[in-house]
């Protein structure tokens, strides 16, 4: 069973599971959520988490499977897949690992790693040391805010940012494309920056009175974007055909007055998600699903590390 061989698991986000599939082409084996494929990690957008360097145990004993995982490190997450009853007495002496902590924004990246593990059978553990979100099953979850914010778009920009590992702040100017009710404004005035806000919607009367708040009420895509100059980032979560907001970040790159972008790709239907790739192939994109995504992506889109 993968004998000496370089493997990589995808958890798949819950309910998609096809996207996954039909994003992976092939693939060895596959338990529910969780596809196991021969070959290094390769960039998966509807991946909840990639497991990284899985090896597979073999093991006679809970105690022996129990010592083997804590020899190679002390934080796991288990993924139930078989022989529930062997895996949860397993569970029980690994060091507790709660799959539902309420993280509080904004915060750093966990500097831990978290493994993850599964048994495949009785006898066989599938163990990853680290994935490539450091929370379990690449969940993270915080404390929300159940009265400042108009709606509960917010969260998305608050999971974006923390797995970006990189946020505005005091001094820098963002622009909000779509941004009504304002739940996003909201977030991005909170971290102190200023925030211009587009959309032929208004804001929210509670956002609109908040500083550094400059609201165009206008459509994010008649916006010209030599009539607003520099900004240090733009936002977009417009509820619009992908191809729509291609053209809008591409308009937006090409003029050069902005390095950073967190953009929504919103799919509806029966949709073709091969347009993802022609986001991807812009300089410093990467595509994920968040946990807080439904039927969409988030688009990062930044400068090279210097």
């Amino acid at each position: 069973m993968f004998k000496d061989t370089e493997l990589t698991a995808y958890l798949a986000a819950e309910g998609y599971e096809d996207q996954l599939a039909q994003e992976l082409g092939d693939f060895d084996m596959r338990y529910e959520r969780l596809f196991v494929v021969e070959g290094p990690p390769r960039d998966a957008h509807w991946a909840a988490n990639i497991w990284l360097d899985p090896r597979v145990i073999e093991i006679s004993s809970i105690g022996e499977g129990n010592k083997a995982l804590r020899a190679i490190q002390r934080n796991w997450a288990h993924y139930p897949v078989a022989a529930h009853g062997r895996a949860r007495l397993l569970e029980e002496k690994l060091p507790r690992v709660s799959t539902s902590k309420l993280w509080e924004f904004p915060l750093e990246l966990p500097s831990s790693p978290m493994g993850s593990w599964c048994l495949l059978d009785k006898q066989h553990i599938l163990a990853s040391p680290h994935g490539s979100r450091p929370f379990p099953h690449g969940e993270v979850h915080f404390i929300e805010d159940h009265m400042s914010p108009p709606n509960r778009a917010y969260l998305k920009l608050w999971e974006a940012l923390t797995l970006l590992g990189e946020r505005p702040g005091p001094g820098q100017t963002c622009l909000d494309l779509g941004a009504s009710p304002g739940g996003w404004t909201w977030v991005l005035q909170q971290l102190g920056a200023s925030v211009i806000s587009v959309d032929k919607a208004p804001l929210h009367e509670r956002i609109a009175r908040m500083p550094r708040i400059d609201f165009r009420q206008e459509s994010a895509f008649g916006l010209e974007p030599e009539s607003v100059g520099p900004v240090d980032w733009l936002f977009c979560d417009i509820a619009c055909y992908p191809e729509r907001l291609l053209k809008l970040v591409q308009r937006w790159v090409e003029s050069g007055l902005c390095p950073r972008f967190v953009c929504t790709l919103k799919f509806q239907g029966e949709a073709d998600y091969s347009i993802a790739e022609q986001f991807v192939a812009l300089p410093g994109a990467r595509l994920l699903h968040l946990h807080q995504n439904k039927h969409e992506l988030t688009l990062f889109l930044m400068p090279p590390a210097q």
